[in-house]
């Protein structure tokens, strides 16, 4: 890997790794595109005749193709998976989310890759893992999230579980520990010189977020009743109160200074103040200010705590997110031709990686996805012959 070297114009702390992602759903493509921002050289392997996603966006919203150059294979021809592997080689890193046995089916299962390049760090997501009793199982984030105990604990203690979007198990649990798993064998690759295959289960990475409840949960300061505890809307002071208008604030003034300020300006009465842990006083303390902040709108509310360590905000939409002075101030959202989408994160410092766009003519022709992988002019000619259809 030449860290720091620029490759196919692209720059970050990745530039210079050459990725190859096996097409799929949601939390690969999104390690794909973070890595791609981060700099990397990532090659997407769209299977020929492979069926629709579930939701068909137009070019300039689909960030799963976004910041890659892309190549449709046919890997159910003995050429086509002869190509994959011959990338493969000049590879640095591989990350794939079928269900076990998929890429030893196609023949590109990671005993044949190494085989093929010992180097390579071959990360593979899955739902369950690539063993046990589930591990053929389908699922999607709420399923994972089901298995994991973390679905019980999600909502009020007057209703039924509450799915948080998809962001937990797919992105958080999945997206977010395949790439720790992927930047940790590329310093052990630096170390000794070997490739590693990292089993990133979604099930076990949402578990491992949730580690902190468990140590609570042991400790005995932790309810299973939902709706029952300090971070779990549970405490009246860490949760959501409609507004006048219809909105809606959250407070999460945890410490007692900060409850101290947000009961000083709502105004709350004074003897909450001393008793915020009294869990005999929670109810009364939640009626009372509910009803104070029904009193008054959202922005009402956000323009009289914007200033303090209340721990105060308003809940905006996701289109409103994209307006707040904070946010633009930091430019944390940018515009891609007609797509105003969040900026890359994290970011460096001396540089901030540049947001990936829609591929362009040059992304999907085989000839300059080919050279771009180190290919001589050669041998190109006979490669695009070889076990591909025509990138669309």
């Amino acid at each position: 890997m030449n860290t720091g070297i620029s490759t196919a114009g692209k720059t970050g702390p990745l530039a210079g790794l050459k990725v190859i992602e096996m097409a799929g759903l949601g939390p690969v493509p999104l390690a794909g595109l973070m890595l791609s921002e981060m700099g990397a050289q990532v090659l997407r392997i769209e299977r020929a005749g492979s069926d629709r996603p579930l939701l068909s966006l137009p070019d300039e919203y689909n960030i799963d193709r976004h910041g890659r150059s892309i190549l449709r294979i046919d890997l159910k021809r003995q050429e086509g998976t002869e190509l994959a592997l011959r990338l493969a080689e000049k590879a640095d890193l591989l990350v794939e989310g079928f269900r076990p046995g998929v890429m030893e089916q196609l023949g590109l299962g990671p005993d044949i890759v190494l085989a093929r390049n010992p180097a390579l760090i071959y990360g593979r997501m899955t739902g369950f893992g690539q063993d046990g009793p589930l591990a053929g199982r389908a699922g999607h984030d709420i399923t994972y999230l089901a298995y994991s105990g973390l679905l019980h604990a999600i909502g009020h203690a007057d209703s039924r579980p509450v799915p948080p979007l998809n962001l937990v198990a797919d992105y958080g649990g999945g997206t977010m520990m395949l790439v720790a798993g992927v930047l940790a064998a590329l310093f052990q690759r630096a170390r000794t010189g070997k490739g590693q295959v990292i089993d990133a289960a979604m099930v076990e990475g949402v578990s491992m977020l949730a580690t902190p409840l468990h140590a609570l949960t042991a400790a005995g300061l932790w309810d299973e009743r939902r709706g029952a505890n300090l971070l779990d809307s549970g405490a009246p002071f860490y949760d959501t109160y409609e507004t006048a208008d219809g909105g809606h604030i959250a407070i999460g003034c945890l410490e007692p200074q900060f409850f101290a300020e947000f009961a000083r300006l709502l105004p709350l009465d004074g003897r909450f103040v001393p008793g915020q842990y009294d869990k005999s006083q929670w109810p009364p303390m939640r009626a009372a200010i509910a009803d104070r902040i029904r009193r008054k709108s959202r922005d009402d509310w956000d323009r009289l705590f914007a200033e303090t360590d209340a721990c105060v905000a308003p809940v905006l939409s996701l289109r409103e997110a994209k307006h707040h002075p904070h946010n633009r101030s930091r430019d944390s959202f940018v515009t891609t031709g007609a797509f105003e989408r969040p900026a890359p994160a994290p970011r460096f410092l001396g540089s901030r990686p540049a947001p990936a766009t829609k591929p362009g003519d040059e992304d999907l022709s085989p000839s300059t996805v080919l050279a771009r992988f180190g290919f001589a002019k050669t041998e190109i000619d006979d490669l695009v012959k070889l076990g591909m259809q025509a990138n669309n």
